[in-house]
């Protein structure tokens, strides 16, 4: 591992212990441009996992703004 790879995977562990929750990790990555499987590689869980947790977060989105909205 290069220094450079350490760095992303040390400051995604910080993510992770400060966020004290996978799913917000996952988001916070996700909005910062990480793919699912890269994602799934730093916070050491599976593609699948990921992929489940920004369906439902794009799903609670979605009511959010149609609730706001009528």
């Amino acid at each position: 591992m290069d220094g450079q790879e350490e760095l992303i995977r040390l400051i995604a562990i910080q993510i992770r212990l400060q966020l004290d929750n996978q799913n917000a990790a996952i988001q916070e990555l996700s909005r910062s441009g990480f793919g699912p499987s890269r994602i799934a590689e730093l916070l050491g869980t599976t593609p699948g996992t990921v992929n489940v947790s920004l369906a439902k977060a794009k799903k609670r989105a979605a009511r959010a703004s149609a609730r706001r909205e009528g």
